[in-house]
């Protein structure tokens, strides 16, 4: 690590309490990366797979507990085929590729979204690394696949309803708390920090319940030249923030 990282990583880890528990990342512009270079769009998403691994790195080393990425979503599959088949095959083949690493860092690997959607071929590589890897203790790595925010509500709201049916779930108890539980992120903490990359302004249907009060970094860095210095210095950034929830600065009431 260069000089000038090594020192952002110190002053993150100057400030311990204030490291974000958990960080989700909207990796948006491979496309744009690769026509930058007048390559392929499939070029710019096997350049943004060494994003993910030096990211996964940065973060499990400054003690980020959770890290979610925002990898296939429910609409990507409006894509072309030809981009849709290079994505499943990037992801099935990153996933066997990097589960070594994952199992010598400690990493605990997770999925969220409707896994089944996927070809079950891919289904059976990912499930896979996610039985290799469930007892490890270091950074859980959780991958949004198939995935959206509108569904995701959608689906919790007919899992409460067919519970209240079965008369598990009586609806007047029905809180935010008790909601949360049944979203696919029910074992996970909120995020603390969603980051997204390329300067596009918007959540785009990513963990809408759950990031109420996450703060927002927008940066117009492309997800491939996303590496662990853009991460410190989102981080960073982070650290900086008085987090209120709804009440008034401390600033302001002391």
């Amino acid at each position: 690590m260069s000089a000038d990282k090594e020192k952002l990583k110190e002053l993150i880890l100057e400030k311990p309490e204030r490291i974000p528990t958990h960080v989700a990342i909207i990796m948006d512009g491979n496309g744009r990366w690769a026509a930058l270079r007048n390559r392929p769009r499939t070029f710019g998403h096997k350049k943004g797979v060494d994003a993910v691994k030096a990211v996964v790195k940065a973060a499990g080393e400054i003690g980020v507990k959770y890290l979610t990425l925002f990898t296939f979503s429910s609409e990507n599959w409006r894509r072309p085929k030809t981009e849709v088949a290079a994505l499943m095959q990037l992801l099935t083949q990153t996933t066997e590729n990097a589960l070594n690493e994952l199992l010598e860092n400690d990493v605990k690997l997770i999925t969220i979204g409707r896994i089944d959607g996927l070809p079950q071929n891919r289904q059976a590589v990912i499930q896979k690394a996610v039985e290799k890897t469930r007892n490890n203790k270091g950074l859980v790595l959780n991958l949004a696949l198939n995935y959206g925010g509108r569904t995701e509500i959608l689906d919790a709201v007919k899992a409460i309803a067919n519970s209240a049916r079965a008369g598990l779930v009586d609806p007047k108890d029905v809180s935010e708390e008790l909601f949360s539980g049944f979203l696919y992120t029910a074992d996970l903490p909120d995020p603390d920090l969603l980051i997204r990359t390329s300067g596009e302004q918007r959540i785009s249907n990513f963990l809408l319940w759950q990031t109420s009060y996450t703060e927002l970094y927008i940066t117009d860095t492309l997800w491939p030249d996303f590496k662990r210095e853009q991460l410190f210095e989102a981080i960073l950034d982070y650290q900086k923030r008085e987090r209120r929830f709804g009440k008034l600065s401390a600033r302001k009431t002391g």
